[in-house]
This record gives structure tokens, C-alpha cells and sequence, in this order.
């Protein structure tokens, strides 16, 4: 069995699943289980710590915790000998219904089956009236709140409209082949029944308010909570939002400065001015700690360790886009090594007409990806912001009772970064037709914000949703010559007013140590990739009512995307990092609805 794999009752899953998908407060159905994903405080021992100090410092600022540690989720261990290591899964729901059971009463419908609880069955069977076993299966729907509280439903309650003290068997009916809510009913023998669609809605408080419930964390948990009852379909895409940070490991660019100040700090530590500097300079030993370093930045490094000036932290996104632009140019004796390799592919390979508002080509040919869990939500995602930041405020569930550690993974893999002229973007966007466009799209957003009272979302700038776009459009056109399917190339957008802006396509994975190098062959020649992508956003099979799409047209309700749909911009979630929101590709280029608003102006 293989050590990337975590241990579950009947079979494996991958560690790295654990983080992206089932994490603690997860619902999972295994061959002969329905279980619900262990809080931190209940996984085995013979975890591996992940160092990424740069990640660790962010999540102890927004968790507000003095110390933490990441750690891989728990291996396999292929000695059976060896005390069981992995996670535990909590058995939920403790509701089932009985397969292939008709009601013998006349009024029943022909898909009608049995409601019984957890301590009504015998060795996992259902014994009925007339002594016949019956195999049950896990009832697919439960409650839950936004604050990712979760529990089963009470039936009786449901079914009777109110607290009851009837007890007589429990019914649920299919009374149709769609599989709507407003075909299956719950029914109980003393006649009373009620439709699943009274339990539908955000606002509906058929089933009840929320007790709080955290049964991942274990007994005792409950926490006090306000929130009306959701209905929640297990397997439903809304069921489970992992809420995720994630950094790319780079080069502390600092290291050699702090070394050499290390080295002769007894000598550097009464240093107050730049003057004083140069006197201690002309010592021979400091005069050789220091050599090839600045006044200034020596200078710098004293003043932090001596409290003078504090360092402001940067975004998550600023420092990745300050080394990916400093990158150097590409030689023919790179040998790439360490978590970290970029090298810029010279102008000359990739100039082209359609390129120009392009600066850099950066290939980066080592890529290391920590990707931490932070905690989850339910019915709605809550993406990082499009600095890469996590708001401190946002209402998640937690993982643990006491948060000391959190499941983190690394991936390892490859990319290429285009880094676009802030002069051009800049002068784009003060366009006044591009500015009308803006607003257009804003009132989308304002009317998404509308219904999700509470939300802390805010609306990325037209930058972004250009990046964004063309983003979209690039890793389609890549995924068909790199070799990688698309729904595995991910990307990174950096659109930071005052810094910079640019796009990193890249792929990666958590069970090797890199990738098969067919991004980087991609990078050398992407001037036609580009020219693909502009040419595939032109035109989409779904227009033009996809290009006359307006965000804040209440009856489609694609409020927080603009000329974008499933034939064109829309791409798969796990590669996305807003979860397919925030597009348009009208801003890219120009569509058959003709706006004149696009980056890419037509005669590339």
C-alpha cells in the first residue's frame, strides 16, 4: 500500500484528499460506511511536519495563535505488526431507509421504503414485522447551518410539523422519477406526511434552529448557535468547503544579508547611522563578512533586529510577485535545483505583434506548493481574497477543539508566469467605455451581495477579471499540448495596483518530487498558445446570448459573471481560484457583441 495514502475502515484515500476535499467536518461514503471526517484531535500519531515558515507566520496572525505546526495527514503503515495508524470516521447519519420494500398500504406509491434509526438495526440489517432482514442504506439528507453545524433530521418533528410524542413507523416515498424534493415524502402510518420541498430554502425554518452541533470534534461539542436548519443533500456539491492558504516556497532573498550581520553582530550592534557603518566597515573582519552587500540594506537589517523599524509583512501574493519578476534570464547551463527555480526566457524567442503588452516570459522550472486547511464552511465557498489572504473574520468551522497543528500538503511541480505592463493595464482601465463596463459588472456583484447578508466578499477590480479571463482561456488552450489534463493545471493571478500584475499557470503534485517538464516546453513557445487563447475567446458556442449575457439580469442569475459560460471561460473548479467567478471575456477580447472594451485590441 502506498505511505501517500491515509487508512479509512474498508479501503485508502490520498492524504492530499484529505486537505482538498475530505477534511475534518467532511461527509464520506466508504463500501460499507457512511461516515463523517475526525476533527484533528482524533488522528493517529507518525504525522510528518512541513516546514514553510512564511505560511506558518500568516496563520498564526489569523488565527491569532502564539505557535503552530504543520503536519501531512497520517501514512499507511505497511507493517502489520505496527500499532493502526489513521483517521477516524465518526458514523453519520444515524439514519437509514431499507432497500427494495413496498408499504403494503393501498394508498402507498410504488417507491416507498422504510425510515429507521441507527439502534433499530440488527448487525447493520433492519428485522421487519414479519421477520425478514431487510439491508438498509445511509438516508441522504440531513441539516446544517452556515456555520457548518451539522446533525440528522428529526423526522417525527418533521413529519408532524411539531414536537411529537407518535412513534409509529416512519415512511419515505418517491412519488415520481425526477428525484425534485417536492416528489419525496415523508410519511408516518398515523396518516400525517410532508413534502421534503418545505424543508427547502435559506430562510425556511422547517426543520428547526440549529443546536450547535460539532460531531466531528467528538461527544460534548455542541457550541451555541442561532442559525434556522438547512437542508443538505450529503453527496451535494455545497456539502463541504474546505477553506484553504496556500504559499509558493521561494528564496528568502534576505538570507545573505542576515548571515553576514550574524556573523559580526558584536561589532554591528551599536551602530546607529549609516556613518557609524562605514567606520565599523573599514575593520578587515567586517569589512570581509559584508562584502558585496549595500550600506543600506546591512543598515536595514541592523535597525529590524535592534527594533528601529518594523518590517511590514507582505501579501501573500506580493512576495511571490516580487521574485517571480526578478527572476533572471535563462542561460544555457541552468541546472535547476531547490524547492525554487525560475529563470526569464529571453524577448527575442517569444516576440510577437499579440505579445506586446506582455513584459516577461518566466519559466519556472521548480515549483514547491504548501497548501494548508484553515477550517470549512458549508452551502457557500469562502475563496481567499485576490491578494491570496484569508479574512480574519470569516465565520468557519474549526477543525479542532484547540487548534496546535493543522494538515497541510506539499506539492511539487512546475509553471510559467506572464508578467503584463502596468502602463498599458492601467491606461486600459481608465477607458471610459471600459469604466461603463466596470459598473455593469459591479451591479452583479451588488445584486449577489444583496442576498448573502454577512458576506465580507468585495469585488476584485476590473484588472483581475481581465487576468482572470485570459487565465481561463490560456490553460484550455495549454491543457491540449502540455500533456497534463486541465482540470490538474492551476493558476495564480496577481493584480496588485502599485506592484504589478501577472498570471502563473502551473501544475504540480503531492506524490512526486516534480513533473514531466511539458509546461516549461510550452513556455518556449507561448506566443502561439497566447495567440490560440485570444482566438478561442473570440467566439463561443453559446452566442450570442453568452456575449450579451448582463451580470445584473435577475433572471439568469450569473450575477458575478459577464460574457462567460460551460462553452467557453468556465473551467474545472480544482483549477480555478474563485471557483469560476469573477469572468468576462469581453474584456479580453473583442466578442460578436462588439463592445470595444478589450486588452487585446484585433489587430494582433
Amino acid at each position: 500500500m502506498s505511505s501517500n495514502r491515509t487508512k479509512r475502515p474498508s479501503g485508502q484515500i490520498r492524504r492530499s484528499q484529505i486537505v482538498t476535499t475530505f477534511g475534518p467536518g467532511a461527509m464520506l461514503d466508504l463500501p460499507n460506511h457512511s461516515v463523517l471526517v475526525s476533527g484533528l484531535d482524533h488522528w493517529s500519531e507518525g504525522r510528518e511536519e512541513i516546514s514553510e515558515p512564511r505560511l506558518v507566520d500568516k496563520l498564526k496572525r489569523l488565527l491569532d495563535l502564539p505557535t503552530l505546526q504543520l503536519f501531512s495527514p497520517p501514512p499507511d503503515n505497511d507493517d502489520p505488526a505496527a500499532p493502526p495508524t489513521g483517521i477516524t470516521g465518526w458514523q453519520f447519519p444515524e439514519w437509514f431507509i431499507t432497500q427494495d420494500v413496498r408499504s403494503k398500504a393501498p394508498e402507498a406509491p410504488s417507491r416507498s421504503r422504510m425510515l429507521v434509526h441507527r439502534l433499530a438495526l440488527t448487525k447493520g440489517k433492519f428485522i421487519d414485522v414479519d421477520k425478514i432482514k431487510r439491508s438498509v442504506v445511509p438516508v441522504r439528507f440531513v441539516r446544517a447551518c452556515r456555520a457548518g453545524h451539522i446533525g440528522d433530521i428529526d423526522w417525527r418533528a418533521f413529519v408532524h410539523s411539531s414536537e411529537t410524542d407518535c412513534r409509529r413507523q416512519l415512511w419515505m416515498d418517491e412519488r415520481g422519477t425526477s428525484g425534485d424534493l417536492a416528489e419525496v415524502w415523508v410519511r408516518c402510518e398515523c396518516r400525517k406526511e410532508r413534502p421534503l420541498s418545505d424543508a427547502a430554502g435559506f430562510q425556511n425554518k422547517a426543520l428547526g434552529l440549529c443546536d450547535g452541533n460539532r460531531p466531528w470534534l467528538g461527544p460534548y461539542t455542541r457550541e451555541g448557535c442561532n442559525e434556522p436548519n438547512r437542508l443538505l443533500v450529503r453527496t451535494a456539491s455545497n456539502a463541504y468547503f474546505p477553506q484553504q492558504l496556500s504559499v509558493i516556497s521561494l528564496p528568502d532573498r534576505d538570507e545573505t544579508v542576515k548571515l553576514a550581520v550574524t556573523t559580526v553582530w558584536e561589532y554591528l550592534e551599536e551602530v546607529a547611522d549609516l556613518d557609524q557603518l562605514k567606520y565599523e566597515r573599514r575593520k578587515a573582519r567586517v569589512n570581509a563578512a559584508l562584502d558585496g552587500l549595500s550600506d543600506e540594506e546591512v543598515f536595514a537589517e541592523i535597525q529590524r533586529r535592534s527594533g528601529g523599524a518594523q518590517e511590514q509583512p507582505k501579501s501573500v501574493k506580493h512576495a511571490e510577485l516580487e521574485t517571480l519578476i526578478a527572476a533572471k534570464e535563462e542561460l544555457g547551463n541552468d541546472k535547476p535545483d531547490g524547492n525554487f527555480f525560475a529563470r526569464a526566457l529571453p524577448q527575442a524567442k517569444w516576440a510577437s505583434p499579440w505579445m506586446e503588452s506582455i513584459e516577461r516570459v518566466i519559466l519556472v522550472h521548480r515549483l514547491r506548493e504548501v497548501v494548508a486547511q484553515v477550517g470549512f464552511t458549508r452551502f457557500e465557498a469562502a475563496a481567499p481574497d485576490i491578494d491570496g489572504e484569508l479574512e480574519i473574520e470569516v465565520k468557519r468551522a474549526s477543525l479542532a477543539r484547540e487548534i496546535r497543528w493543522l494538515p497541510a500538503i506539499e506539492n511539487r511541480g512546475e509553471g510559467v508566469f506572464l508578467q503584463f505592463s502596468r502602463q498599458r493595464i492601467e491606461a486600459w482601465e481608465r477607458r471610459p467605455d471600459v469604466q461603463d463596463r466596470g459598473r455593469k459588472l459591479l451591479a452583479g456583484f451588488d445584486a449577489w451581495k444583496s442576498e448573502r447578508h454577512g458576506t465580507r466578499r468585495e469585488f476584485p477590480g476590473l484588472p483581475y477579471l481581465l487576468l482572470h479571463s485570459f487565465s481561463h482561456l490560456l490553460i484550455t488552450t495549454v491543457a491540449l499540448a502540455c500533456g497534463y489534463p486541465a482540470s490538474s493545471i492551476r493558476e495564480r493571478i496577481y493584480a496588485l495596483p502599485g506592484v504589478g500584475y501577472g498570471v502563473l499557470v502551473h501544475t504540480g503534485s503531492s506524490d512526486a518530487e516534480g513533473t514531466l517538464g511539458g509546461l516549461i516546453e510550452v513556455g518556449r513557445r507561448i506566443q502561439e498558445h497566447v495567440r490560440a487563447a485570444l482566438e478561442l475567446g473570440e467566439l463561443c458556442s453559446n452566442d450570442p446570448v453568452c456575449a450579451q449575457h448582463e451580470p445584473e439580469n435577475p433572471h439568469e442569475r450569473r450575477f458575478l459573471q459577464g460574457a462567460a459560460c460551460h462553452g467557453c471561460l468556465l473551467i474545472a473548479e480544482t483549477s480555478c481560484e474563485q471557483h469560476n467567478d469573477f469572468l468576462d471575456r469581453a474584456l479580453v477580447v473583442p466578442t460578436v457583441d462588439n463592445l470595444g472594451i478589450e486588452f487585446f485590441t484585433p489587430e494582433r
